[in-house]
């Protein structure tokens, strides 16, 4: 499928079933262009907003089985038909890039983990409603892995957010470990980014390792693609670390060794393996020594 922009992980991989090629890529081109509303370009944040109004008002015209023009929509409203998605993830998405436009900080962990419950849970919801395995445990380990994902996603990406003028990384975390947003770059203000990025890491490599069972415990394709996502996850939390954590000037991407390196783990995933580094590295993390 095209797809226009740089993306960490397969978006409709080889091992996506063809029957359900169509479906994942009406879910992309929706997500992708909503999220181009509230982020590309330089239409102003009321024009941007109206913008992302005008998706939602096309998601109730759907759910109501009224008539749509914009082809988009017209596949989408297909999608969601035949394979009856629940319509609550698409809403959820718009009110992730609502906020992208109007919030540039967040107070808490809490507050970006609430954030990314909008912004990248509801895929895995929609991807295992497509294969009708969205039972609670299903949705509760997909969520894990999601949500960490999008916090990948900002470690990598803290120098892009800056300069859009947002940061993700949690207020209450910068005051924690005395780095000021106003010294990201500065070499003086090395040592306290590294502590507070190790600390960052350490908590989203173990949500990710929380959710990763579910990619053994489903079984064909989709077993195999969360593999792939998972370790491409952490391969590039190794990555963030092994620049030692300046992604200012390196930022972390997948090269075709690195996918070497995922496809090689994620054939060698096992519940043991799993279960010992979710043990080595646990949900709450102590707080690293300044």
């Amino acid at each position: 499928m095209p797809v226009d922009h740089y993306e960490n992980f397969p978006v409709a991989s080889v091992l996506l079933p063809r029957r359900l090629v169509p479906a994942v890529e009406a879910i992309y081109a929706f997500a992708r262009s909503a999220d181009d509303l509230a982020d590309e370009g330089d239409a102003l944040p009321a024009e941007r907003l109206a913008a992302l109004q005008e998706y939602e008002a096309a998601l109730g015209r759907i759910e109501r089985h009224e008539p749509e023009t914009n082809p988009m929509f017209v596949r989408l409203a297909a999608t969601i038909a035949k394979f009856e998605l629940p319509m609550q993830p698409f809403y959820d998405l718009l009110s992730a890039f609502k906020q992208d436009v109007v919030t540039t900080r967040y107070a808490s962990h809490a507050d970006v983990l609430d954030y990314c419950a909008r912004s990248a849970n509801p895929v895995g919801l929609l991807m295992l409603s497509l294969y009708k395995a969205a039972d609670e445990e299903n949705v509760r380990d997909s969520n894990a892995i999601c949500s960490a994902l999008q916090l990948i996603n900002f470690l990598q990406d803290v120098a892009i957010d800056r300069q859009k003028e947002r940061i993700y990384l949690p207020m209450e975390d910068l005051n924690r470990f005395a780095v000021s947003p106003a010294a990201f770059e500065r070499p003086e203000a090395h040592g306290k980014w590294s502590a507070l990025m190790r600390f960052e890491v350490a908590r989203t490599r173990a949500l990710m390792l929380s959710g990763a069972p579910l990619a053994l415990r489903l079984r064909g394709r989709i077993g195999w693609e969360l593999r792939l996502v998972v370790q491409g996850g952490l391969r590039i939390l190794e990555m963030i670390e092994a620049v030692n954590y300046d992604v200012f000037r390196r930022r972390p991407k997948l090269s075709r060794r690195d996918w070497l390196v995922i496809f090689w783990r994620a054939l060698r995933m096992s519940r043991k393996s799993v279960a010992a580094a979710a043990q080595e590295n646990p949900l709450f993390p102590p707080s690293p020594t300044r």
